[in-house]
């Protein structure tokens, strides 16, 4: 069969190839076409364009974006067309997928969504357009599927697709010595997979290295972004950018200061007590905080349903809360293993289940 993927950021990727390579031990004869990145791309398949060309976030961000944003959906609408996929499998990035799924709804081509648009945390509505638009969705979080049932549309529970990628991850035992890190102990910075994300946040995550001298700040690079977001972090003392190895820093790191988005529940699957962290534009801000329907923005704490981590936002985002919270979590006070206590609830939350294959098996058994 043929498919056609599209995934439009890092964890999308991540998950994306996953997928293909459930898919392909499915389906000897798969043809894969997609939008997504490296992960993808060793997965097997044909790259149409890489997700560093389309990940854009936030309501002044898109606008600003817009007639890029706007050519690169009227391409992908027509090769999609052209393809004639006998399935189109939308990954997260509802901004975009969602018009994506519009089109091929017209054109009568068979839309799955995997890792579904956050409906739930802002116009719950939308949750009937999709129902409208999307002939079967793959969720991946526990309380999604109540959360559907609500509008009469029964979607999958998969499982969750970083339990796969945790459990696949086969860590360097030679990790500090390559890397030619010290004996302190490792504080993880992740400032996320975006340009944007990174250029507003990484500066205020590192302005507190310098009171943490007992500590060495180990920030997550990722090669395909630009070197030189990362420039000021390369010249403050007591920190080092180690690029594309986040999984080896996170399995030795004491602690954590990471971006809101998915590394704040990889970071929980690992078991490294965390700060939370996101900062956008002010028009963003403002517009979001009037918008948002749920009491939290990190995944840790709405699996939980609680505070698990301490989630600085904007203006909280600042040295001295930092500096509070990075000390609350690095000693063996009550903070950090009211975190460790929560981090094992969401475990038993998310359950065993391995996502990639069950999607993969609900897929091929739908098409059949």
């Amino acid at each position: 069969m043929k498919y056609y993927i599209i995934a439009g950021e890092r964890s999308g990727d991540l998950h994306g190839a996953n997928l293909i390579k459930a898919l392909k031990g499915r389906d000897a004869d798969a043809e894969i076409r997609f939008w997504g990145g490296d992960y993808m791309k060793a997965a097997g398949g044909e790259l149409v364009v890489h997700y560093n060309e389309i990940a854009v976030m936030g309501f002044w961000e898109v606008l600003k974006n817009y007639a890029k944003l706007r050519k690169f959906i009227n391409f992908c609408k027509k090769d999609v067309v052209s393809y004639q996929p006998d399935v189109l499998i939308l990954i997260d990035f509802a901004g975009f997928n969602m018009r994506i799924a519009k089109h091929a709804k017209q054109k009568g081509i068979k839309t799955f969504y995997y890792i579904s648009p956050k409906v739930w945390a802002w116009n719950q509505k939308r949750a009937l357009k999709i129902k409208a638009t999307i002939d079967r969705m793959f969720v991946i979080l526990p309380f999604e599927k109540a959360f559907y049932k609500k509008f009469d549309y029964e979607v999958d529970y998969v499982g969750n697709p970083l339990l796969d990628a945790i459990r696949d991850f086969k860590p360097n035992t030679d990790f500090i010595k390559n890397n030619k890190l010290g004996v302190k102990p490792i504080i993880a910075v992740l400032p996320g997979s975006r340009k944007q994300e990174i250029d507003n946040i990484l500066d205020i995550m590192l302005t507190i290295s310098s009171q943490f001298t007992d500590y060495q700040f180990v920030v997550a690079g990722i090669k395909n972004i630009p070197t030189e977001l990362y420039a000021a972090a390369g010249s403050v003392k007591n920190v080092k950018i180690i690029f594309d190895q986040t999984y080896d820093i996170l399995k030795n790191a004491h602690a954590a200061i990471v971006t809101s988005g998915t590394a704040t529940l990889e970071t929980a699957l690992f078991e490294v007590p965390q700060i939370v962290c996101y900062k956008t534009s002010s028009l963003t801000y403002q517009i979001s905080k009037r918008l948002i329907m749920v009491d939290y923005i990190s995944l840790v704490n709405l699996i939980a349903g609680k505070a698990v981590v301490k989630e600085l936002i904007q203006d909280d985002l600042n040295a001295k809360n930092l500096r509070e919270e990075l000390d609350f979590i690095i000693g063996d006070g009550a903070k950090r293993e009211e975190q460790l206590k929560g981090y094992q609830e969401i475990k038993v939350t998310l359950g065993d289940e391995k996502a990639s294959e069950n999607l993969s098996k609900l897929i091929v058994g739908y098409l059949s």
